[in-house]
């Protein structure tokens, strides 16, 4: 008999046991889901965007959501989240053509573009909604920056932090891995600042803290002087890749036609 009771007092205290760490479980587990932030996007209710985003979620939902997924959470093996990418970069891809992408490549190359600059907007309003990020400043401000732009000091900012890339005269230039600088002649300042911004592909990030926004519209300012400039002193650009194909075009025409006048002086005498 007594060997029976301690059997069952046995049992009742295992009993216990689990039970009070099954109730600890279901408690430090409700505890979790109501306080630890949500690693999804929640889906922005209509009523609680602007009329922009509004616009732009049909477009997104039409011609964007097949690749980046219900709320812009990215599609595994066909597109990234864009959470947190912010107007700024959705702007810049939409209008430049390089989204939406035809196929998968080692970079997206600039096509004309797929969208107005209005439907741009509006798709980099949703997503800015969504999920934040960089943006691109006001209107007003933005002009107020590009009017005050210091041309002669962005030319110094960009020999500094581009050319290693787009080359001297922003020709655009070679990288590994079948990737490439663009060229950019046909850049808006807009994009310019856009991509200093964002660091599209593969191009590195130009925050605030690295690159003011008066230097980032005093390198845009720069580009769009140096596009807009004739060329000094010929009718040839030379690709605009700088020194390099200024010398090679010396030595080929300049040395070259030297030497062809010295044989004929000789062959003459």
């Amino acid at each position: 008999m007594a060997a029976s009771n301690k059997r069952r007092r046995g049992w009742r205290k295992r009993l216990g046991a689990l039970a009070r760490f099954a109730g600890a479980l279901a408690i430090v587990g409700g505890l979790y889901a109501g306080f630890a932030p949500s690693i999804y996007a929640q889906e922005a209710p209509e009523d609680t965007l602007s009329s922009q985003a509004v616009l732009g979620s049909d477009l997104y939902d039409t011609s964007c959501i097949t690749c980046h997924g219900v709320n812009a959470e990215g599609v595994e093996g066909r597109g990234p989240s864009l959470i947190g990418v912010g107007s700024a970069s959705v702007e810049f891809q939409v209008n430049t053509g390089r989204m939406p992408m035809a196929a998968q490549g080692p970079q997206a190359p600039a096509t004309p573009p797929s969208f107005t600059r209005d439907e741009a907007e509006q798709l980099g309003a949703y997503i800015q909604e969504l999920g934040g990020g960089p943006e691109l400043p006001s209107d007003e401000v933005f002009e107020q920056l590009m009017e005050n732009a210091d041309v002669a000091y962005g030319g110094e900012l960009y020999r500094m932090n581009c050319s290693s890339c787009h080359g001297y005269a922003t020709g655009g230039g070679a990288l590994s891995s079948g990737k490439h600088a663009p060229k950019l002649a046909d850049s808006t300042a807009e994009e310019l600042y856009q991509a200093m911004l964002t660091g599209p592909q593969n191009m590195p990030v130009f925050a605030d803290n690295q690159l003011s926004p008066e230097e980032k519209a005093d390198i845009a300012a720069f580009v769009n002087y140096i596009n807009d400039d004739y060329d000094q002193g010929g009718i040839f650009t030379l690709g605009r890749f700088g020194p390099s194909t200024e010398a090679i075009a010396v030595f080929l025409v300049g040395i070259s036609s030297l030497m062809v006048a010295t044989l004929w002086i000789a062959g003459k005498s």
